[in-house]
């Protein structure tokens, strides 16, 4: 079976001692080179055969390396064509069945035609080109420099031995030079392929010359790796030996005691000086003697010892000396927070009951929960009954705490363990009865690494927390001394498991005249000095502060406020010190722009409701009171309602629960019924990217939806609040001050509540009462002849509240 393969007509025989037709031994691994005696193992059937075929034929056989192992020999171009015919020296047979032969190779020689001969070997015709044996300055030069450089890659290599660098130094030959040290190099087997199958002298020299140069770079980085690592273990082993001379010198002058003695010796003191009793006693004393049994050098000993030192810097039996003194604490609160009277009032209710108890080891710490708006001065407050009660105060944020380990640490078995937040709390203030204030409880989080709320659930118990139990310290640990402070803006995402622990306090927002008054006993004050002015170099008056409040900062709390006035003392300190205002400055409302650019807001007015089918809502957020604007509109076509605004599911079934009121009154009042098959009510809550729900809308809706039927226009400058129930009774809602004081804040006169929040109403401040007409609404009727009204009535005057102080 013959098999083409690449002819050149151009290869000429040039030596008739070699043979014209070879059989062929396939190489895999890698080429022989010319003028080399190789020592062969030979396994495979095949070239067992070549071999014997070989010696029958003269003892010359072509050794070919092959490109794919996994391919076929005989596959077209699986071979290269260019190897090397060898005599076969020495043949050895081998017990496993194969053999060891020795080889000379001698020449190299083209494959120009593969055959197949009866015996199953291969043969090839053999093609020769005589060699290149030019002797020119340029050769002479490549093989000096490739002289050089063997002599530095073989001088500390241990891959050259001494045989090889006498071989190099006897090598006579620039060809043979090449060819010795292309089969050395530890390179690619197509690399040696392709300096075998280079011809030209140069070409090959060059080729050579780039992989020793290859060869010497990386052995020089291999040098500067090893003696990075060597100086890295010596430097580590030198270290070792000074500490153990240091700790033997020490221990036989007895200068003394060693680090673990010393240790010993402070623990066992300070666990006598704690005389603790019990568990606590016994688990302390175990960990000593375990920490006695452990070496020095074990990690296990750093693990005991960060325990130890962790439980004995906690305050057991300290406690801080309370100072409760009403008058004191009222003085405190009043010059630190302005308004906020309700607030004051039951902190001091909390502050007595602690001064009628006389044994303080059986009082139990009060667990608060102040609830408002950003900015309102929850945290601030929060100190100030700190100080009220002369105690330390530590304050962490829960917003985004997925991990109940926060709370109560991490297990020992863990590497890198620690305790929980109310053990570092306590290691931190060194009291055991410290005022924490656990802020923002209503954004915690949970995950797989479990609840954070149901870990607190324990903490804020007094009836579980005499025994707090701590992951880390595993020890029970006394936290009912400790006064527990929380903070929310609102309560709908706290557990209602939690939130019964809890006594809340509500903080509403501020109106203007509020904020102003702020501004003028605290801001102001604290702005001059922060930013490094004279006092009283600024002024701001109380008229200017309000329109800084209503046109730039606009929110419940007085947080924008404060940073509105901060960037008005910057502008003027910048003029002070640039010399271009060295007078007092103050602020008007003509250059207040100058100050702080255009107002973010306008004046904040209700809109005016010139049309039928628009009402006025009061809403209440976390973020405070808000006037809302309910739109209706009938569109001709498939009967329903169509409801946008982005309603939550309370809100929306308020609207549904609204206009089956308003059908029915509708029909029963002489509207045709076929009006309602022919029109869709579509009612729209605009600043629709804003989510809205809650049940307080029902009667404002309801008036909208009202309105638009009949085609009547409401009063203006009126909203309304209030839950409807199917029948048409008006219920109670939440939140009434701050709705209030949006309504206020709007410019609303008149505002329509539920009558069972009458309660609610009067405890809301008189100056924020102030201005505005309430009614008191039983139901959708009454609250529909108050919007439909036209001046003064007695419906009107009977539904008016009248305990106006």
């Amino acid at each position: 079976m013959g098999k083409d393969s690449h002819e050149d007509s151009s290869l000429v025989v040039v030596d008739q001692v070699l043979p014209i037709k070879l059989p062929i031994v396939v190489l895999h691994s890698r080429p022989l080179f010319p003028e080399m005696i190789t020592p062969m193992m030979i396994s495979d059937k095949r070239s067992i055969d070549t071999i014997d075929y070989a010696l029958d034929h003269g003892g010359c056989v072509g050794f070919v390396l092959i490109r794919d192992a996994e391919k076929d020999i005989e596959l077209k171009g699986n071979l290269y064509t260019v190897g090397v015919v060898g005599r076969i020296l020495k043949r050895i047979h081998l017990p496993d069945g194969g053999i060891n032969i020795f080889v000379n190779a001698i020449k190299r020689f083209h494959l120009r035609k593969l055959l197949v001969n009866e015996g199953n070997i291969l043969l090839s015709a053999a093609g020769y080109e005589p060699e290149d044996e030019s002797d020119d300055d340029e050769t002479k030069a490549l093989t000096r420099a490739i002289f050089s450089l063997v002599r530095e890659v073989t001088e500390n290599n241990p891959l050259f031995s001494e045989e090889v660098r006498l071989t190099l130094v006897n090598v006579k030959s620039p060809a043979r030079l090449a060819d010795f040290i292309a089969s050395m190099l530890n390179i690619s087997r197509e690399e040696q392929q392709a300096a075998l199958e280079e011809f030209s002298l140069k070409a090959r020299l060059t080729m050579v010359l780039k992989y020793l140069t290859r060869e010497k770079e990386l052995h020089a980085l291999q040098q500067k790796i090893q003696e990075q690592i060597n100086e890295k273990i010596s430097r580590q082993q030198r270290e070792f030996f000074l500490k153990e001379q240091l700790r033997a010198i020490r221990q036989e002058l007895g200068m003394e005691m060693n680090e673990r003695e010393g240790d010993l010796a402070r623990f066992r003191k300070r666990l006598e000086e704690l005389a603790l009793a019990g568990e606590a006693l016994e688990k302390i004393t175990a960990e000593i003697n375990k920490l006695e049994a452990t070496d020095h050098h074990s990690p296990e000993y750093a693990v005991i010892r960060t325990y130890l030192e962790t439980v004995f810097s906690l305050p057991w039996n300290i406690v801080s000396e309370d100072r409760l003194e009403i008058t004191r604490a009222s003085k405190i609160l009043s010059a630190e927070h302005f308004g906020l009277d309700e607030v004051k009032e039951r902190i001091l209710e909390f502050l007595a009951v602690q001064v009628l108890i006389k044994d303080r080891k059986s009082a139990r710490g009060s667990i608060l929960c102040l609830v408002g708006p950003p900015g309102v001065g929850k945290t601030s407050l929060g100190k100030a009954i700190a100080g009220s009660m002369n105690r330390k105060f530590f304050r962490f944020s829960l917003g985004g705490m997925r991990d109940e380990a926060e709370i109560k640490g991490h297990r020992r078995t863990y590497i890198g363990a620690m305790p929980g937040k109310i053990i570092e709390a306590l290691a931190i203030t060194k009291t055991a009865n410290p005022v924490l204030m656990l802020d923002e409880i209503d954004k915690l989080g949970q995950s797989w690494q479990g609840d954070p709320s149901s870990a607190l659930l324990e903490v804020l118990d007094p009836e579980q927390n005499q025994n707090f139990r701590d992951h880390y310290l595993d020890l029970p640990f006394d936290l009912s001394r400790v006064f527990f402070i929380t903070t929310a803006n609102t309560l709908d995402s706290i557990p209602l498991p939690l939130l019964d622990r809890m006594e809340v306090i509500r903080l509403s927002g501020y109106i203007s005249e509020d904020k102003a008054q702020i501004a003028l006993r605290y801001l102001i004050p604290r702005a001059l000095e922060a930013n490094g002015l004279p006092k009283g170099y600024v002024t701001i008056s109380k008229p200017v502060l309000m329109d800084i409040a209503n046109g730039y900062a606009r929110e419940a709390g007085v947080r924008s406020l404060e940073k509105h006035i901060h960037r008005i003392m910057r502008r003027a300190a910048y003029a002070y010190v640039a010399g271009s205002k060295t007078d007092p400055v103050v602020i008007t409302a003509e250059n207040l722009r100058e100050y702080l650019g255009e107002p973010l807001f306008r004046e904040e007015k209700a809109r005016r409701l010139d049309r039928a089918g628009l009402a006025l809502g009061l809403a209440w957020t976390s973020m405070g009171g808000d006037v809302l604007t309910i739109e209706c509109l009938a569109v001709p076509g498939k009967a329903g309602l169509k409801l946008t605004g982005k309603l939550g599911e309370v809100m929306s079934e308020s609207a549904a629960i609204a206009w089956t009121f308003v059908k029915n009154l509708a029909i029963a009042e002489g509207i045709e019924q076929e009006w309602f098959e022919k029109h869709e009510i579509h009612l729209h809550v605009p600043e629709g990217a804003t989510p809205k729900d809650g049940p307080s809308a029902g009667i404002t809706m309801a008036s909208a939806m009202l309105s638009l039927i009949f085609g009547q226009k409401l009063r203006n400058n009126l909203a309304m609040t209030g839950e409807l129930s199917l029948v048409g009774d008006v219920l109670p809602i939440g939140g009434l001050k701050e709705k209030v004081i949006a309504a206020k804040r709007s410019g609303i006169r008149e505002v329509i509540i539920p009558a069972q929040n009458e309660a609610q109403l009067a405890e809301i401040p008189r100056h924020v009462r102030r201005g505005l007409v309430f009614y008191l609404a039983r139901a959708m009727t009454e609250v529909r002849s108050v919007v439909f009204a036209r001046g003064a009535t007695p419906e009107l005057d009977a539904l008016r509240w009248k305990n106006e102080d």
